[in-house]
């Protein structure tokens, strides 16, 4: 086998490879020899088919696999020979080949880049610890109240802030749709949880009156069969009540699962601590991430750039496609500004990649079998009633379990950075940590109303897609 290193630039090397024919002809005798021990044709004893036979009936299917082996193994050997690191696969061009002749054909490939880690002493970071006052606890306390306020019925047309109890009936173009009525039920007039309109029609409504409601449903609703569909309800008013003011007591705690009031507050707070906690690790990722970033400026394998771009491309067009408010700032861009921008996102997201890569290589970092199990037990319980699919998917499609295994991989990674950073740390009202997130702001009332849950905060995508080692 003759390989010639025909073009070296950067990152990228082109070489061409010959594969003598002899060697390819050996290859294919031994695939035919071997298959001859296996197969059974009429009017020969096993074992005993000609050659001739075999390549007559075989042989462009063998030659096809051996060429295939041969391209595979070579191009194998061409990177060993030359102490390459692929960053992708090799792009093969055949150039020549026809049986009897030598193989000819053309590599190139992409190498990953020499990296050399700074002194992770030299990263000077901040983390924040934020204070959660009582004022906070109060006031998640109240939204987990609200749901279980108790009501008084009245006897006067129903206003914004008032329970309704009704019967509906929904059609779409004259005909019922399913899920589409009910009975007996209670509805908050103005907390926005029904179709929209829905609830501004029944205000000043009164008990025992029959009122028709005509709505459309959102574009993005989730039944596709109704989504952007006007709709018609059929509303009987059965009864208006007056919610009271919610009550926060043992009695609350009680209906909740929990022993007294103070049981209820300690797990609010303890929630608290998680979700805000989990925005402080956040954030102290993001700026460790941003140093790193303007501290390594080595060139990166331009395949893995466009890739990467490709997928942060195709996620923002879908989200335009959507009308989505992730996009919003972004009108009034020519497409060739934001592509620039998307690729630059694209160079840096591969470039924290491969360094957070080669520092876990280096270092020995490795994710247990362990970590991998409680992670898919954790996303199994985010879907409740489908924990068995959920593991099951994961464990039949090597790529998803991937993707589980990586957030912990980069983790443990960013620990290990910290550990040796030069880290200080100052307390913060919850204002302050969560200046410019709002997204956290939102999770962390979210997670605050469901106290019970054991679920990890969910986050949501940032801006621009940014790089899967800044989420």
């Amino acid at each position: 086998m003759q390989i010639t290193e025909t073009h070296s630039e950067g990152l990228k090397r082109e070489f061409k490879v010959t594969v003598p024919s002899g060697d390819i002809e050996q290859q294919v005798q031994n695939r035919l020899a071997e298959l001859g021990r296996q197969v059974r044709l009429p009017g020969f004893r096993p074992g005993k088919v000609p050659m001739t036979v075999l390549r007559k009936r075989y042989g462009s299917s063998i030659m096809g696999e051996v060429l295939e082996r041969a391209v595979s193994d070579s191009s194998a050997q061409a990177m060993r020979d030359h102490g390459l690191r692929p960053a992708l696969q090799p792009k093969i061009e055949i150039v020549s080949f026809k049986e009897g002749d030598d193989l000819e054909y053309k590599m190139a490939v992409e190498l990953l880049p020499e990296i050399a880690p700074v002194d992770f002493a030299s990263l000077k970071l901040e983390r924040l610890r934020p204070e959660i006052p009582e004022s906070e606890i109060e006031k998640a306390l109240e939204r987990i109240a609200r749901p279980h306020r108790k009501s008084e019925a009245v006897e006067r047309a129903a206003e914004a802030g008032d329970e309704v109890v009704v019967d509906f009936t929904g059609t779409v173009d004259g005909k019922e749709f399913p899920g589409g009525n009910a009975n007996d039920f209670h509805m908050e007039l103005g907390s926005g949880r029904f179709i929209p309109g829905f609830e501004d029609q029944l205000v000043g409504a009164k008990a025992g009156e029959k009122r028709t409601v005509k709505v459309t449903f959102p574009a993005e609703y989730g039944a596709a069969d109704l989504a952007g569909r006007e709709a018609e309800f059929a509303v009987t008013v059965k009864e208006v009540r007056h919610l009271l003011a919610p009550s926060i007591d043992d009695e609350l705690a009680k209906e909740l699962g929990f022993d007294s009031l103070d049981a209820l507050r300690k797990t609010v707070r303890e929630q608290l601590e998680r979700e805000y906690g989990a925005i402080a690790r956040q954030r102290l990722k993001r700026a460790l991430l941003d140093q790193l970033a303007a501290k390594h400026d080595f060139a990166v394998p331009p395949g893995m750039v466009d890739l990467e771009f490709a997928s942060i491309w195709k996620q923002f067009e879908e989200a335009r496609s959507q009308n989505k408010d992730a996009v919003a700032e972004d009108a009034g861009k020519d497409e060739e500004t934001l592509k620039s921008e998307y690729r630059a996102i694209a160079e840096r997201r591969v470039r924290l990649g491969l360094l957070l890569s080669e520092i876990g290589t280096k270092n020995a970092i490795s994710v247990t079998q362990e970590e991998v199990s409680r992670a898919l037990g954790e996303e199994a319980r985010r879907h409740p009633g489908y924990e068995k699919k959920v593991i099951e998917f994961y464990r039949k499609n090597p790529e998803a379990l991937a993707n589980l295994r990586a957030p912990i991989f980069e983790d443990k990674i960013v620990d290990f950075i910290l550990e040796m950073a030069d880290v200080s740390e100052r307390t913060v009202p919850i204002e302050d940590l969560l200046r410019g997130d709002e997204d956290g702001a939102a999770e962390a009332a979210e997670a605050a109303s469901a106290p019970a849950a054991e679920a990890a905060p969910k986050r949501r995508p940032r801006k621009k897609a940014e790089a899967k080692t800044e989420e």
